[in-house]
């Protein structure tokens, strides 16, 4: 709700936000949808790397060099985000 009188606030020109706070405002949620998408990637990936680890104990090495290849991604992707945010809040 305090999202939608912020909007508000703005759209009928009754708050005056600096260009500074706005850069704050899309840094923060650039950052904060960046970074649901690697934490819910890292999180399954691990999850169905210990279910696969259950199920054949004896493929260890080829499901836990996978398994890092994938976070080594996911992560990226938050770092991406991280930069994103670093670039709108700066420049």
């Amino acid at each position: 709700m305090h999202l939608l009188t912020a909007m508000m606030a703005i759209l009928l020109d009754t708050t005056h936000i600096s260009d500074d706070g706005m850069k704050s405002i899309g840094a923060g949620i650039a950052i904060g949808i960046g970074a649901i998408g690697p934490a819910l990637g890292i999180g399954n990936l691990v999850a169905k790397a210990m279910e696969a680890l259950g199920r054949n104990p004896e493929a260890r090495p080829a499901i836990q060099t996978n398994m890092i290849l994938g976070l080594a991604f996911a992560e990226a992707i938050g770092i991406y985000a991280l930069l994103v945010a670093i670039i709108i809040k700066f420049v």
